[in-house]
């Protein structure tokens, strides 16, 4: 069976419209600037006719970088009729570490706001090629103090702090609580690191399998692991799969489709988190490729997904 059949078949037609439109996907553009800009005239054209949701509400601010660097824009998004302090979710948007913004995963982020009734702050950390590791680690990092820091100016409860990232970001969510765990802080309730993005070795199965769905295949992941690196030797905040102790990280829920080539460097990672002692939720998804939910959000398949994900932080973050 080829990988294309092995796609849910309500998630397969915008896939097929996706590479009509870019043949090989989009690692198919090989300058980078080009290709930020074909995924962010993607998602335009994607939300053109979508009203604003005036369930939520916006507001940025730029706030301390990393020692030495720039300041770093957040964005932070509250349900509008919630009242009291509300758990907070830190947020880490996704694309491989070289593609992505806040503004591309604006709809995930509206949609934890008002589902699960919290305060997200969603951070804009800088990409490789030109800024490779530590840079976005750091960022993340230095973003996240801020935002524990100044939870009761946000409408939010530090004590209920979550970190949630998809791929790319699911990455960065495990080495920022890394980095929280080295640093003595701040608490990280939960944590939601969705298909993360977490070795750069390339050796499990589905790394070698996964050539052909057009989202994320081996070809392109290998291109992002080298820009990440920028040619130094990977560690733990890179690549979370090395990390060789994973005690006393927050407890946590994984999910990743069955067609996505980080499915079996996260299954090994979810077992590993179980074995020392972390409390972790974990779900391979039959028929989904890499991010399929994002791009066939009416599929019964993805709004399973998404409810289990909001289940998940609901218990996490409203526990009475």
């Amino acid at each position: 069976m080829g990988q294309h059949d092995r796609i849910d078949p309500a998630s397969r037609a915008p896939l097929e419209a996706l590479l009509g439109m870019f043949p090989g996907g989009f690692n198919a553009i090989e300058d980078i600037v080009a290709r930020r800009q074909a995924v962010s005239d993607l998602i335009a054209a994607m939300t053109a006719d979508v009203p604003p949701n005036e369930r939520v509400s916006h507001e940025e601010r730029h706030v301390p970088g990393p020692e030495g660097a720039p300041e770093v824009r957040v964005r932070i998004t509250r349900p509008v009729e919630a009242s009291g302090p509300l758990p907070l979710i830190f947020h880490i948007h996704g694309g491989g570490m070289v593609l992505g913004s806040i503004d591309g995963e604006a709809a995930t982020v509206e949609l934890l706001a008002e589902q699960v009734g919290a305060v997200v702050v969603s951070v804009g950390y800088r990409l490789a090629p030109e800024h490779p590791h530590p840079a976005p680690a750091e960022d993340c990092y230095a973003a996240l103090t801020w935002a524990a820091a100044n939870a009761a100016d946000l409408g939010a409860d530090p004590a209920r702090l979550a970190v949630y990232g998809m791929s790319a970001g699911g990455g960065l969510t495990i080495a920022t609580a890394l980095l929280a765990r080295a640093r003595g802080g701040p608490a990280i309730a939960f944590m939601m690191p969705i298909y993360p993005m977490i070795d750069d070795t390339n050796t499990t199965p589905s790394s070698h399998e996964i050539t052909e769905v057009g989202i994320w295949d081996r070809a392109g992941n290998l291109e992002a692991w080298s820009w990440y690196l920028g040619g130094a030797e990977a560690d733990e905040l890179a690549a979370p799969a090395r990390a060789e102790d994973l005690s006393g990280l927050p407890p946590a829920f994984i999910d990743v489709g069955e067609v996505d080539l980080f499915r079996d460097e996260d299954l090994a990672f979810a077992a590993r988190l179980l074995q020392a002692g972390v409390p972790t939720e974990f779900h391979v998804h039959p028929g989904a490729y890499h991010a399929s939910e994002t791009f066939a959000p009416e599929a019964a398949l993805s709004q399973r997904i998404w409810a289990l994900r909001v289940d998940a932080l609901r218990r996490a973050l409203h526990p009475a």
